[in-house]
């Protein structure tokens, strides 16, 4: 699984990304392969390596990443015909990058489980 390092860097601009929302708590970007006509990714801007990091400290950045989500199905025209959310967790779950990501897709009907 490769790390998350290009997560942090278009979180700081290190890297140019298509962010499509920030804020002081997650950022959102178009993904670079993306599997949907759109493919937005939700990252918390703080470092949690998968969701088995959850802990009742950070328990809230879930509600939060959920919350943006909907509000980008909102903007990007998706909300109504319908959309995934999806977090894969570590390698068998599909997680490729070792950093908390969440998944919007949507803009055709989607038939594949991720």
């Amino acid at each position: 699984m490769e790390d998350g390092v290009i997560f942090k860097k278009i979180i700081n601009n290190k890297i140019s990304a298509n962010i499509v929302y920030q804020d002081h708590k997650v950022t959102a970007f178009t993904d670079i392969k993306p599997k949907a006509p759109v493919h937005i990714l939700i990252v918390p801007n703080c470092f949690i390596a998968s969701s088995n990091e959850i802990n009742k400290n950070n328990k809230y950045i879930l509600a939060h990443m959920f919350y943006i989500a909907v509000k980008i199905a909102k903007k990007e025209k998706i909300s109504q015909t319908g959309y995934k959310i999806i977090i894969n967790c570590n390698k068998n779950g599909g997680q490729e990058i070792n950093y908390l990501h969440m998944h919007l897709l949507g803009g055709e009907k989607l038939k594949f489980l991720y």
